[in-house]
């Protein structure tokens, strides 16, 4: 395999985040006859996804972080001799742009436009045309770039990034285990979320939500599975004494799949989003779902099928939704079942031979 070309695939840290978990996701699918795959990060305290990639064969480089991290960036990419880089995320991608000393560049796109900070959007923005392939995670997300930004010919290809759950627990064993593991009633209503703690995934509005849901439904319970700044700020939320007891703080969990059969609807409160890998891994398990207009979620959620679409920053609809759910157990059931099926278009494995198309399709164009 010594015709293979080495990509290098770089990323602002290598948390739990979503986009962080896409990259393993691909990385078991990589087309190892022809691509030769490695990792750089910036942020050397996001590192819980590293363990994972070099377990999976893949050479990870962290960068450092500081100000020095591009030089570094500079310095590995003449070292390594990649035939292409695949960016992720912003401020690493417009670095990648400036030093990549003629190396194709692909990007992905995981958020809208509009939500980047401004000296982020401006710079992005004034790079971007040096991508010469764009990857968007969802149509929403494509549709908010500005296409006056794209070098002439590019196109963005939206790719929907499935969970990687083949192995995936399912059945009532599954839901007891997992109950267990979070110390939950087996009988009790559970709403679950995976997502960090930021004011863009809305946690407060959850809670509001989830305040009103037990006025009607006092054993109900929240599952909130994920780390950030928010966390001291939703710790006290959750001890006044409408949702005292109510509340289940699970951390940052490297076993989310095994812990979603313990939940009876999932939920995403979120103001903004490209397209969420937790929602996706739910639905893969069966789970019927509540989510916000915003984003990707409306393109894998139809209002009425697989869950229940609500307005952002809205708690009383939200909470509406849920404890529609909560009173409807046939619907639950159905609505997962819709959410199971129509998560088999959520092909991981589909998904990194689209991404590795737009690689052939760029490197074909550089020669």
């Amino acid at each position: 395999m010594t015709d293979r070309i080495r990509v290098l695939w770089l990323a602002k840290g290598l948390g739990r985040g979503g986009a962080e978990q896409l990259l393993v996701n691909c990385a078991r699918h990589v087309d190892q006859e022809r691509y030769e795959v490695e990792v750089a990060y910036v942020l050397p305290w996001k590192d819980a996804l590293v363990p994972t990639l070099r377990a999976l064969g893949v050479r990870v480089h962290c960068l450092g972080g500081g100000r020095a991290w591009p030089l570094r960036l500079r310095a590995l990419v003449r070292g390594r001799g990649y035939g292409l880089i695949h960016t992720h995320m912003p401020l690493p991608a417009v670095a990648a742009r400036m030093l990549s000393g003629g190396v194709p560049l692909v990007h992905t796109e995981h958020n809208m436009w509009a939500r980047y900070r401004r000296p982020t959007r401006l710079a992005n923005a004034w790079t971007y045309g040096r991508n010469r392939g764009v990857i968007a995670v969802s149509a929403a997300v494509a549709h908010s770039i500005d296409r006056g930004r794209l070098r002439r010919g590019v196109e963005p290809v939206v790719v929907h990034h499935g969970p990687d759950l083949g192995d995936a627990f399912v059945g009532p064993g599954a839901r007891e285990q997992a109950r267990r593991e979070l110390d939950l009633d087996q009988d009790a209503f559970t709403i679950g979320s995976v997502a960090n703690f930021t004011p863009k995934k809305d946690q407060l509005g959850l809670l509001a939500a989830h305040a009103l849901v037990r006025a009607e439904q006092p054993g109900a319970m929240l599952v909130l599975i994920g780390s950030g700044p928010l966390e001291a700020t939703l710790r006290e939320r959750a001890t006044r004494p409408d949702l005292r007891g109510g509340v289940v703080f699970a951390g940052s969990r490297g076993d989310v799949p095994a812990l979603l059969p313990g939940f009876d609807v999932f939920a995403l409160s979120s103001r903004q989003e490209g397209l969420p890998v937790s929602l996706m891994e739910a639905m893969t398990v069966g789970l019927p779902s509540v989510v916000t207009a915003v984003g990707g979620m409306p393109e894998i959620v139809t209002d009425g099928i697989e869950g229940a679409v609500v307005p952002p920053g809205d708690p009383a609809a939200f909470a509406g939704a849920l404890v529609d759910f909560a009173r409807d157990a046939p619907r639950r059931r159905a609505c997962g079942e819709a959410a199971r099926k129509r998560s088999d278009e959520f092909d991981v494995a589909g998904a990194q031979r689209r991404i590795e198309d737009v690689y052939a399709s760029v490197l074909k164009e550089s020669r």
